[in-house]
């Protein structure tokens, strides 16, 4: 009776989590897709009409760098790191200026092509990734991998020649800012992991935010306060507050949706909110039009990334063979719990909800999809 009474705890337990973890995965979707509309909404010379991208960046970052503040120094929710000068030197400036050039150009691209081509492009993000990644020698070139690469390019290719409205500029601006922030992604790996220092989102966004606000602030003098002074720009601030804030939120779900899943859902779920953001674009935004070339290139695109997808798991699996399936690892927690100090299963479902404030334990490889949708 024991016995079975504890069965039913644990499945109601893996059921209880098996939910909260769709329900996130439903919030990342649902945000990172909103945010992708939203600023092309706010942007676009068609609708809200304010083409200044990088004032936009930077109020997302002056945002979440001041909540990030409050959060760690008045309301002391998290503590800060021991953040040394060399360390912010040599590992928050590079990162940070990669981070800002990859909201930059990102988002300078909604000025010139649709939400629906972007996504199409973003199916490089792996092949950025790769390149930076075998330049920075974190990887090796291999054949099973380049061949990847060379599927996805030519998906890409196919998909950008069968663009009614292919905008060069636009499409340069795109490849650009994924290409920052693959190296963004890489130089996270090389520099923070080896100096051994665990950044969570309230700190991530403290300690990067604001540097990423001084390097915006750079272009921003050169390029947007002259256009600023000579002509009316409307600014309203619940607009621009809600954006800030649907912005920052993302932040938080990515985190939260990486402390509760492994690689193969992370990756699922970003291939999924393409689809949906690309067919929800079209239909917000009725000038944006998909041919059937379009999809063709982005079908074999997407072929290539999700066998690229499958051989960086594999990967991951060799060198980390105990990799648990979620409820196989909430019953280990729980038997692992109980066993150590006769504590009810409660205990192990307040960790679970703390998740997202503590480092997680999915290898860098599983945070690259995410990585990609970010404070857009």
């Amino acid at each position: 009776m024991l016995r079975r009474g504890e069965n039913k705890k644990m499945a109601k337990m893996i059921n209880k989590t098996l939910v909260l973890t769709y329900i996130y995965l439903l919030i990342y979707i649902l945000l990172s897709s909103g945010v992708i509309l939203y600023n092309k909404w706010v942007l676009s010379p068609k609708y809200f009409n304010f083409p200044l991208p990088i004032t936009l960046t930077m109020i997302h970052m002056g945002f979440s760098g001041f909540v990030a503040f409050l959060l760690i120094r008045v309301f002391k929710v998290v503590s800060p790191v021991k953040m040394t000068f060399e360390i912010y030197v040599t590992c928050v400036v590079p990162i940070s200026a990669f981070f800002a050039s990859s909201l930059w150009f990102g988002n300078t691209a909604f000025l010139h092509i649709s939400v629906a081509f972007i996504q199409m492009l973003k199916a490089l993000m792996p092949v950025a990734t790769f390149i930076m990644a075998v330049v920075c020698g974190t990887d090796k070139a291999r054949c099973d991998l380049f061949l990847n690469m060379l599927l996805v390019s030519i998906g890409v290719v196919v998909s950008s020649y069968g663009e009614i409205n292919l905008n060069i500029i636009g499409t340069v601006y795109q490849v650009v800012g994924i290409f920052a922030e693959a190296l963004r992604l890489v130089l996270t790996q090389v520099l923070l992991q080896k100096k051994g220092l665990t950044l969570n989102p309230i700190t991530s966004l403290y300690y990067i935010a604001p540097c990423s606000f001084v390097f915006l602030s750079l272009p921003w003098y050169v390029l947007e306060k002259p256009t600023i002074e000579v002509s009316q720009i409307q600014f309203n601030f619940w607009i621009f507050f809600s954006n800030a804030l649907c912005a920052l939120a993302l932040n938080f779900s990515i985190f939260l949706v990486i402390g509760r899943t492994g690689a193969v859902t992370v990756r699922v779920a970003g291939v999924l909110k393409d689809w949906i953001l690309i067919a929800l674009s079209t239909v917000i935004f009725p000038e944006s039009t998909i041919t059937g070339l379009n999809i063709i290139g982005y079908a074999i695109a997407l072929c290539g990334v999700v066998m690229y997808n499958y051989i960086k798991i594999k990967d991951v699996k060799a060198i980390q063979p105990i990799t648990d399936s979620l409820p196989d690892r909430i019953t280990k927690d729980w038997k692992e719990k109980r066993s150590s100090d006769g504590e009810s299963p409660r205990g192990v479902e307040l960790n679970d909800e703390e998740a997202p404030l503590i480092t997680s334990r999915l290898s860098h490889i599983g945070r690259t999809q995410l990585g990609t949708h970010t404070a857009v």
